[in-house]
């Protein structure tokens, strides 16, 4: 088995799918890529048994097909040192040796057999809608930060995936903060609802491009995303995901309308000030004015700030977490939000003002933290 392609092709699309791999594995062929040569075209594949990602690579050149796994770790670090250079790879398909060369230089390493390496799983029946890249990466990025890690509740580790004829919805929650990511202008045949894992989709969301059609097929067990010469298969999380419509209260009359990057700001000033085990922020709404404050009386540490805003409503004192606040404004883009706000109890509902898009629906909940008086 012998192949020549280019030494930057070839590192650029083991970067695409390298991220599956675990920086350390129970079983050691999952530190290999496993490389597949057929007629002139490389399939290579990693795999941490949950996920399997494959990228296919036209050689310049391929003599005899073959299969062989090669430690990634040492192949990507020489890679990483190479000008673009043309590389030439000899695999002994007996002894599995692998001779990599280029320019001048000889490098010599051992492969190891493939038949322990984990079979790619099939989609049983499969169903298929396509989704734009962009549209994706846009979900992925707006409800990923809200998946929560407790091993206990796994479906909540995942991103909840809702199609229907009329749009589709992506979830995460992890019970303290919720976002809901709806889109119109992209729908199913069938109704469907599956929870994907977050690394799958943090790996992806890394990758795609930005405007290119993604086709997902899914069964009740797995789903496969290819785009180009890239896919991905990974495990569903089996289990029923919570009602996440109960938990959003629809009745919020208090609304609080303000600048984003100010807000931003100010929070962050104030929360250095804060409880490092809470994290808690005061804030007081009456008029147009806003007052955050923060206090950790252990170090009699304390900050104020009054910021103006549009408000709507009585006048109110909720506390929230600074940490969640800020991870949810920092990934709302339009440059004016609204929270709306029923009572000190009460889920709070952050709103982007004025959307670009209008297919694009996105609304994010953040609990209260009880205020000490």
């Amino acid at each position: 088995m012998k192949f020549i392609v280019s030494s930057t092709v070839l590192l650029k699309n083991l970067h695409l799918i390298s991220g599956v791999i675990n920086p350390s594995n129970t079983l050691p062929i999952l530190d290999d890529f496993l490389f597949e040569l057929k007629d002139k075209t490389l399939l290579i594949t990693a795999s941490d048994l949950e996920t399997t990602m494959s990228v296919s690579v036209p050689m310049d050149m391929a003599e005899e097909s073959g299969v062989v796994t090669i430690p990634a770790r040492l192949l990507l670090d020489t890679l990483k040192t190479f000008a673009d250079v043309p590389i030439t790879m000899t695999i002994d398909n007996e002894t599995l040796a692998i001779e990599i060369s280029a320019g001048e230089g000889k490098y010599k390493l051992s492969g190891h057999k493939s038949d322990e390496f984990p079979v790619t799983p099939t989609i049983e029946d499969p169903t298929i809608i396509t989704i734009n890249s962009g549209v994706l990466k846009n979900a992925f990025n707006k409800t990923l930060f809200a998946t929560g890690n407790d091993e206990l509740r796994p479906v909540m580790s995942g991103v909840f995936c809702e199609l229907t004829p009329e749009d589709v919805t992506f979830v995460a929650t992890d019970a303290h903060k919720l976002v809901r990511y709806k889109r119109t202008d992209t729908k199913a045949e069938q109704p469907a609802s599956f929870i994907l894992p977050k690394k799958p989709l943090t790996q992806l969301k890394n990758i795609f491009p930005d405007d290119i059609e993604v086709k997902i097929e899914y069964d009740k067990t797995n789903s496969f995303f290819a785009y180009e010469n890239v896919s991905l298969v990974c495990r569903l999380i089996d289990g029923k995901y919570p009602n996440y419509e109960a938990v959003i209260p629809k009745d919020n009359p208090n609304i609080l309308t303000i600048e984003r990057s100010p807000f931003i700001n100010s929070i962050k000033r104030v929360a250095l000030y804060a409880n490092q085990s809470t994290n808690q922020i005061r804030l007081k709404i009456s008029g147009k004015e806003l007052t955050l404050s923060a206090e950790d009386i252990d170090y009699a540490n304390e900050a104020k700030e009054r910021l103006t805003c549009n408000y709507e409503g009585e006048d109110m004192e909720i506390g929230f977490n600074s940490k969640f606040l800020l991870e949810m404004l920092n990934n709302i883009d339009n440059e004016n939000i609204k929270i709306e706000m029923s009572a000190p109890n009460r889920a709070g509902i952050l709103l982007p003002v004025d959307i670009d898009n209008k297919d694009e629906d996105i609304l994010m909940l953040v609990m209260p933290v009880m205020l000490n008086q």
